[in-house]
């Protein structure tokens, strides 16, 4: 069976951290590019950020550059995000997907598994 799974969401507070991972089960992200997407209630989806599949090409939403960052551990068929410098805005379902075509891509559509999603809270 084909999985992603997230962990790593809970509350953080404004100006914290937290850690998002993207695990793998069932097969190798080694040849693909995974995508962050978050959702909050009344919101639209947003692309956080994207990894292509060797991890030389990343991008942020204008809203997390500088504060996020993407990365892949191949060997351990993960991707993370590290969140910094959280704000209240922050709060939102945040869900990984993975491409195999392997590039970085913006819409959901281009996707081709997603993971179920972790809730992240930034509050004091």
């Amino acid at each position: 069976q084909l999985q992603l799974v997230e962990s790593g969401g809970g509350l953080g507070q404004p100006g914290g951290s937290l850690r998002l991972s993207c695990a793998a089960s069932g097969f190798s992200l080694y040849y693909y590019g995974i995508g962050w997407f978050r959702q909050a209630p009344g919101k639209e989806r947003e692309r956080v950020s994207c990894i292509d599949s060797n991890g030389g090409s990343t991008n942020y939403a204008d809203s997390v550059k500088g504060r996020f960052t993407i990365s892949r551990d191949n060997a351990k068929n993960t991707v993370y995000l590290q969140m910094n410098s959280l704000k209240p805005e922050d709060t939102a379902v945040y869900y990984c997907a993975a491409s195999v075509y392997s590039g970085c891509y913006s819409n959901l559509d281009e996707y081709d598994y997603r993971g179920q999603g972790t809730q992240v809270t930034v509050s004091s």
